[in-house]
């Protein structure tokens, strides 16, 4: 029997039809169909926002048009009724109302990009929230790229991402905004349960890393002991207070006494030359923490025993490799996977790669060289999964550290890391030794 396309002009006339003997379309796999109607999903999420805004204006209308003036009891009682007619609490029908009201009217392009099922209700939601919370005068410049990376990227990248993006264009004002925010820095004590207390402190987010890696280094090490029964949280809080309490390290054991915090600061190269920290709109960062102002950034890449620094430069990349010569990677190389990834390299994934393992993509056993371009990070549950799950786990040659992940389905993933490595070229135009 030979097939042929559907009745019709669209499709009698389109030359794009061939029929061919014997040929039949591919029928859909299972994941095929989840996609289907995850698609329509984002399809009918849309409409719900576009006929949940019209509901909100023509309640308003009416109440303009009998002469109503308590707009917050209108509110309230469309909130109500969107609420009882879906079956969702009233706070979750407000939120409704205000994500339909900032895509239908302050970002249409992004609504039509869920219409589209270029990006999920997920997305959209996280768009709004993080747009709605910029100044206004910057919310035309970040929507067209955020929208890129809401149709490119899974749901916890694209926060990532998003924040990221957000940061960047917000960071000429960081130095003044973080000057301000320095005058609300305090201790607060706030009773809890069972003689239980918090004790909160509102302090810059180095000093606060920082802090929080001594106390972690410090835990580490006592949970090591012979008969340690207490958990790392419990040895972090114990650490806390015999700091703060004696102010001295003489009552810990030597083999924690001298820790000190270790951060990781990456400075773009071109902002510590500039002499107004300009750099094309990357701020300088600071490893789980975020952005900070480049002259505090100055200041952390002198000659401080325990910061870790990383330049980069715009337009670069580069390779360290040991080869063969060892199995384990020797830990600068190991501090430079997880400083390039920042998180498990599978896709979606968040867990930050400070607690991931280092991974060979070829196994060493079956001749894979220990070098950047053959390591990545990964949780442990996507470690088991990469090697007992029937997923092929490659790194993408010249890609700068992207992992191609394959589905025992055969689809294709693809996963980039969060920095791009430097490569440093000799002045002979020789390419390095490596």
């Amino acid at each position: 029997m030979m097939n042929v396309p559907p009745d019709g002009p669209d499709f009698a006339d389109d030359p794009a039809w061939e029929v061919h003997a014997g040929w039949a379309p591919p029928l859909p796999d299972a994941v095929d169909l989840v996609i289907e109607t995850h698609t329509m999903i984002s399809v009918f999420a849309a409409q719900q926002f576009v006929r949940i805004d019209a509901f909100h204006l023509e309640a308003l209308a009416n109440a303009r048009l009998h002469g109503y003036e308590l707009t917050q009891v209108i509110e309230r009682s469309l909130r109500l009724e969107l609420a009882a007619a879906l079956a969702i609490t009233e706070a979750s029908a407000d939120a409704l109302v205000a994500q339909a009201e900032a895509l239908v009217h302050r970002y249409p392009a992004a609504l039509d990009s869920l219409a589209g099922a270029r990006m999920t209700q997920r997305h959209a939601s996280l768009l709004v929230e993080a747009i709605d919370g910029v100044e206004p005068e910057l919310r035309p410049q970040l929507l067209p790229p955020a929208i890129a990376l809401a149709e490119s990227l899974p749901v916890g990248t694209f926060r990532r991402k998003l924040r990221t993006l957000i940061e960047c264009v917000r960071s000429i004002t960081l130095a003044e905004r973080h000057e301000k925010a320095l005058e609300a820095r305090r201790v607060v004590v706030e009773p809890g349960e069972d003689g239980m207390a918090w004790l909160s402190a509102l302090i810059p987010a180095v000093e606060a890393s920082a802090i929080h890696g001594r106390l972690t280094a410090t835990a580490k090490v006592l949970a090591d002991r012979d008969n340690e029964a207490r958990s790392l949280d419990q040895l972090r809080a114990d650490v806390f207070g015999d700091l703060l309490i004696d102010g001295v390290t003489d009552l810990l054991p030597a083999g924690v006494r001298g820790i000190r915090p270790t951060v990781v600061v990456t400075v773009p190269a071109l902002a510590l030359l500039s002499p107004d920290g300009g750099c094309g709109g990357e701020p300088a960062r600071v490893e789980g923490v975020g952005p900070i102002p480049i002259e505090r950034a100055r200041e952390l890449c002198g000659a401080a025993v325990g910061w870790m620094r990383v330049l980069t430069h715009p337009e670069t990349a580069m390779v360290l490799s040991v080869g063969r010569e060892r199995y384990r990677p020797p830990p600068e190389l190991r501090r430079l996977v997880r400083w390039r990834a920042e998180r498990c390299m599978a896709p979606g994934c968040g867990v930050p790669a400070s607690r991931c393992q280092i991974d060979h993509n070829v196994a060493w056993e079956h001749g894979g060289d220990t070098a950047l371009e053959n390591l990545a990070p990964f949780c442990q549950g996507h470690h088991t999964v990469k090697h007992h799950g029937r997923w092929r786990v490659e790194q993408i040659e010249g890609s700068g550290g992207a992992i191609l992940w394959t589905s025992p389905t055969g689809r294709r993933y693809r996963v980039e890391p969060e920095r791009s490595v430097p490569v440093f070229v000799p002045s002979s135009g020789e390419p390095p030794p490596f």
